[in-house]
């Protein structure tokens, strides 16, 4: 494994050629880019999303370019805060063209997944995001190794196969 900076992932978001995925596992990230909003929604104040308007684009461009973006979220039920917050804004990423999906942490016991959250590019690079218990990304490491790519996808796609799009999942 290799450790790569967020600018150097920021990149890989953007410099894919057909497919990027991304599994998260956690049931709170603590980003320092969301927690002052999802501190907004908890005290009942508007958001008007702009700040999410970079990453729509990001992925209209994508789309627009024919390559694909998917990520499942495997959560515990009831949703945690942030994972009520998180249904609750992700409605433009989605109306962008983000396939968005949620995964009731019951129904992927007998699926074997990778320790930590990850992006896999193009079916042959994998970026793990490492977090520490507060919910803050601590590192990012990537490799390309066909063993490891072939995990992380095999994970991803069984995952898939037990999710619930974002326009049909009821938050409990």
């Amino acid at each position: 494994m290799q450790q790569i900076t967020e600018q150097e992932l920021t990149d890989l978001t953007s410099g894919f050629r057909h497919s990027a995925i991304h599994l998260e596992t956690r049931d709170a990230y603590g980003t320092e880019t969301e927690l002052p909003y999802m501190a907004k929604w908890a005290a009942g104040e508007p958001d008007d999303l702009s700040w999410l308007q970079e990453w729509c684009e990001k992925i209209r461009g994508h789309l627009d370019s024919g390559r694909s973006v998917r990520r499942a979220k495997i959560v515990s039920e009831p949703l945690s805060d942030y994972q009520r917050w998180a249904h609750a804004v992700i409605g433009p990423m989605v109306d962008a063209g983000e396939d968005i999906r949620w995964v009731p942490r019951q129904t992927v016991s007998a699926v074997c997944i990778p320790g930590n959250d990850y992006y896999l590019f193009d079916d042959e690079r994998v970026v793990f995001l490492h977090y520490a218990g507060s919910g803050l990304n601590t590192t990012f490491t990537t490799t390309t190794d066909p063993a490891v790519v072939e995990m992380c996808s095999a994970a991803f796609e069984k995952v898939w196969a037990l999710s619930v799009p974002h326009s049909d999942y009821k938050p409990v």
